[in-house]
């Protein structure tokens, strides 16, 4: 079974010990093949919150063969304006590495990250027309036996008319070229709003299934809306059946731990694909 484990908005500089003590209990746990991490890593950018982003990705590692990171527009000094200007992603690169778009992959997993943040925007995000054939080209050379995963920081499907505002710019062009292209699974942050969605359904195609997975806050105290600290476990078995599992998972503080509140059936664009409806299960 392959394990992909997504955490998002952990904002380092508001993450409450007890849940970032229970998330690493459940890494330990499951021991997910990669733990992708969909931005706003610290919520100001300050050294100090990378320093301690830092730790926690180093303990992560020992059980999850790769932890792949990418930028959120809070990881981007705001009131630091020199560093801004001359070195927007220096603090991020220093933490995590030169790469803003890492990828993993095996015989059975794709996820490619793509950096959706600009120094020149606060908080919107934006994707090219350069990226957006890039990750479309990775796509068609994948696999038919991977999950294929996309990951952005900011969502590509919004379902409240209040987070429109929050749509990546260029989501259109991209959500559609991705999934023509075979993408599985678009998975995003940034709203701190657990939620899944086909976007084929949106798209009103027949053919690829792509299905939008969006994830909550992970261990931060900027919680939204009642909902509690959540991450999200996606499970796939390669085994031909064409369905893949996704798991919501939130923080219940009267245990300390996370547990499973929701899982969901996939049905994928493989052959024998059984419908276009999400199984609660």
């Amino acid at each position: 079974m392959n394990v992909v484990l997504q955490i998002s908005d952990t904002h380092f500089g508001t993450e409450v010990p007890p849940v970032v003590d229970a998330l690493l209990e459940l890494t330990q746990r499951e021991q997910p093949n990669v733990v992708v991490w969909t931005g706003d890593v610290t919520q100001r950018a300050r050294r100090k919150q990378f320093a301690a982003a830092t730790r926690f990705a180093e303990a992560l590692a020992p059980w999850t063969q790769r932890v792949l990171v990418l930028p959120g527009n809070h990881d981007i000094p705001l009131f630091d304006l020199p560093t801004r200007l001359r070195d927007p992603y220096g603090r991020y690169r220093n933490a995590f590495g030169t790469s803003l778009e890492t990828c993993y992959e095996t015989e059975h997993l794709l996820v490619q990250c793509i950096n959706t943040t600009r120094w020149y925007r606060r908080k919107d995000g934006e994707v090219s027309e350069e990226q957006i054939a890039r990750v479309a080209e990775r796509l068609r050379r994948a696999h038919p036996k991977q999950l294929r995963i996309v990951a952005t920081h900011q969502p590509l499907q919004a379902i409240r008319d209040s987070d429109l505002r929050n749509l990546l710019r260029g989501y259109a062009d991209a959500a559609r070229t991705w999934s023509h292209a075979g993408a599985d699974i678009l998975m995003g942050g940034h709203i701190h709003l657990p939620y899944i969605r086909a976007l084929h359904a949106e798209l009103r195609e027949r053919g690829q299934h792509t299905w939008i997975v969006q994830a909550g806050t992970a261990v931060s105290k900027r919680i939204r809306e009642g909902v509690p600290n959540s991450l999200n476990l996606i499970r796939y078995a390669a085994d031909g059946s064409g369905v893949c599992t996704v798991e919501r998972w939130d923080y219940a503080a009267d245990t300390r731990r996370f547990r499973r509140v929701e899982s969901h059936e996939l049905p994928l664009t493989r052959e024998e694909s059984p419908s276009d409806h999400i199984r609660l299960i």
